[in-house]
């Protein structure tokens, strides 16, 4: 590369970087929370909620389900992690054609004393899916693949909320 190719890189670089900041865009840093110890109820919970404890990293410990539920700052309780799968299309002869997969998650945080930190709220994903019967077992790995997708998307939102509680 000459010279002057180098110059015009490093000033098209400079002149993207300074738009970029001048938008607002920032990179999402390290998450921080106003808790250390957080409890999900009921224990185990499903596996939306073991996703949830392999989210979290250092400084937040979240208590494994022999630990009494009074040792932690926050409780997250989850009144319901349910699947739906619903037809949404069929063929003139009546066979299925699309499904519509979806997640619903309900949840309430609760600080240490009891009082409720988030109202009950309920978070929801869906995808569509195609269907077809000559490849049903290719559709089936694509229905295990939405729902991981829309499991980690759920995950996503609901740590989004227990970083926006700033005062226990």
């Amino acid at each position: 590369m000459n010279r002057r190719s180098v110059v015009t890189r490093l000033g098209q670089a400079a002149l993207l970087s300074l738009l970029l900041g001048g938008c607002g865009f920032k990179l999402r840093g390290a998450q921080s929370f106003a808790f250390q110890t957080l409890a999900i109820n009921p224990q185990p919970g499903g596996p939306l909620a073991l996703e949830l404890r392999r989210s979290f990293a250092h400084p937040v410990r979240v208590l494994a389900p022999n630990e009494p539920l009074s040792q932690a700052q926050v409780v997250l309780e989850i009144l319901q992690e349910q699947r739906e799968k619903a037809v949404v299309g069929l063929s003139s002869s009546g066979q299925v054609r699309e499904f519509q997969l979806r997640i619903r998650l309900k949840f309430r945080v609760r600080n240490a004393a009891g009082d409720e930190l988030t109202p009950e709220t309920e978070l929801m994903q869906q995808r569509d899916m195609s269907f077809s019967e000559t490849a049903v077992l290719a559709k089936e790995a694509e229905e295990v693949l939405l729902y991981r997708d829309m499991q980690s998307d759920l995950v996503q939102q609901l740590m989004r909320r227990l970083e926006a509680i700033k005062y226990l």
